[in-house]
């Protein structure tokens, strides 16, 4: 962090000292599927994916071309530069036949007012072939692979039906930073039977692997998906907005600074929203943990040694 007076490493800031301007990203969609719901790895995906939480900003039904002038246009009143990330976002956008990708990625990144890309996947779902083609990318401009793994431990892993051990995630981090390709990490905080302690040793495994960047989510409950099911068993509680904050706290104070934050918490469609609810008021969220960021005076690594 350059400045003293910022307390981590936010991707806003290093997206503003990069292209000296702000920079919106995308959400994309090209309709790609997950092995871990048609049956290669796994059915039904993990359990608290629904049906629809990862499309709901992008529309699968136009061109990347046409999906990309959409996506700006709700955006362009709240910019004067255009400069845009194309983000790949929906399901596992690398599980999909090579050729396939190359003609969607190369549309999006030959744009002028595309400065990068962003390509959220499974580390499972990247084949040597799919890793040399982002290495071509990056060539280009720069790309970034976004990675779920929300957890280190292999039994909560199980629990949310992940379908890949964490052996998996950390070679599919080092094949591709050894090609130069920066990788970010999801990581859900609440997770059923998860304590404080279990959380910090997945940020301490994210600083030892030089993970490039971190998205911090809170866990939602959304209908009809077997996290649900299980909340209204009773088998969980999820977690209230202080017991969030400071589970942020402990992971930003212990996160390398090297680090960039991407996401201090995450978006989940209100239509299917069933807990926690004071998730929904995202800026009221934001407002919340500004201030007791700034109360408790949170700096991002000041607890590591």
């Amino acid at each position: 962090m350059e400045n003293s007076n910022e307390r981590y490493n936010s991707f806003n800031n290093f997206l503003r000292k990069k292209y000296d301007s702000k920079v919106y990203k995308l959400g994309l969609n090209i309709s790609a599927n997950c092995p871990n719901r048609d049956g290669t790895k796994g059915i039904g995906g993990c359990i608290f994916c629904y049906e629809g939480s990862s499309t709901f900003c992008a529309n699968s039904e136009f061109d990347i071309n046409k999906q990309i002038d959409a996506a700006k246009e709700k955006v362009i009143s709240k910019t004067k530069d255009n400069k845009f990330i194309a983000y790949f976002q929906a399901y596992t956008s690398t599980y999909a036949p090579i050729e396939f990708l190359k003609e969607n990625f190369y549309k999006a990144i030959s744009r002028d007012d595309i400065v990068a890309l962003s390509i959220s996947t499974r580390p499972d779902c990247l084949a040597d072939d799919i890793i040399e083609l982002i290495y071509k990318l990056n060539k280009i401009k720069p790309i970034t692979v976004e990675l779920g793994l929300q957890t280190i431990h292999e039994k909560t892993a199980t629990l949310i039906n992940r379908c890949y051990p964490l052996s998996v995630f950390d070679e599919a981090v080092k094949k591709l930073q050894k090609h130069g390709i920066d990788v970010v990490a999801h990581i859900i905080l609440g997770l059923p039977h998860e304590t404080a302690d279990d959380v910090l040793q997945t940020i301490h495994h994210l600083n030892s692997i030089n993970i490039n960047g971190v998205k911090l989510h809170l866990l939602h409950v959304l209908k009809n998906t077997k996290l649900y099911e299980m909340y209204q068993n009773g088998e969980f509680e999820t977690l209230i907005i202080n017991e969030y904050i400071n589970l942020l706290r402990l992971c930003i104070e212990n996160l390398s600074p090297e680090i960039v934050i991407h996401r201090l918490t995450g978006d989940a469609p209100k239509s299917a929203l069933i807990a926690p609810l004071w998730s929904a008021d995202k800026k009221k969220v934001l407002n919340t943990i500004k201030k007791e960021f700034e109360l408790n005076d949170v700096r991002q690594g000041r607890s590591l040694k």
